[in-house]
């Protein structure tokens, strides 16, 4: 376990009541009597307004389709693990001996739940304005290019987290042809969102498929309503 003041280093932030940065840091494995899955909800909803605005003012000409797809790839599992793992954040979280022999401090899920937990206890101690600073530094740093396109190299996890955001619901994938021999198979695979087909592609694996026809449907999605 590394010292939280090097953590507060890398935050930029010196908090006045360390429990508040304990707390946020503490798994329920460790088994306290306390955890960070109430500052975890408070800090999804901070954070879910700061990546709203920020996209709001930084792309001022798209309209509210565009910025909910490139907030859904950014306030998500994924999305918030990768701004836990710039600070090094696993390294910082209180864990049960079971959850560390676990690899708990490389799960994405408890990364992006430390990380929202955190942003929580800067809020309730520094207030928005602080909690805003911080966040919109590590997203800076973490994307350095921020679009559609560049956000959505992982098309399948992309395309997920906008389906769920904008649909509520997760899209599947459909083999609809294979050919060719043993040795060079090709597949052709339909992406399936509420029971509609919404694009299909070709690709000499599945996987191969399966991105290409998530990212067709992607685009179909950026153009129309369903």
């Amino acid at each position: 376990m590394k010292d939280l003041q090097d953590l507060e280093a890398r935050i930029g932030y010196t908090f006045e009541k360390k429990q508040l940065i304990i707390e946020a840091l503490t798994h329920r494995s460790y088994k306290k009597p306390y955890n960070n899955e109430r500052l975890e909800f408070l800090g999804d909803a901070v954070l879910d307004l700061i990546v709203g605005e920020f996209l709001f003012h930084k792309f001022e000409n798209s309209d509210e389709g565009i910025l909910s797809k490139i907030r859904a790839s950014i306030v998500n599992e994924n999305g918030f693990a990768k701004l836990a793992k710039s600070i090094d954040l696993g390294s910082y979280i209180y864990l049960s001996p079971a959850e560390e022999n676990n690899n708990g401090r490389d799960k994405p899920s408890l990364l992006s739940n430390a990380f929202e937990a955190l942003i929580g206890a800067i809020y309730l101690e520094a207030g928005l304005e602080k909690s805003k600073t911080i966040s919109q530094t590590l997203i800076t740093q973490a994307y350095p290019k921020i679009d559609l396109e560049t956000l959505s190299k992982d098309y399948k996890t992309a395309l997920q987290e906008i389906t769920q955001a904008t649909h509520g619901v997760t899209p599947t994938y459909v083999v609809l042809d294979s050919f060719g021999p043993d040795h060079k198979k090709e597949f052709e695979i339909a992406v399936v969102l509420d029971g509609k087909k919404i694009s299909k592609a070709k690709g000499k694996s599945k996987k191969e498929a399966q991105q290409k026809a998530a990212q067709k449907a992607i685009e179909i999605l950026g153009n129309k309503e369903l």
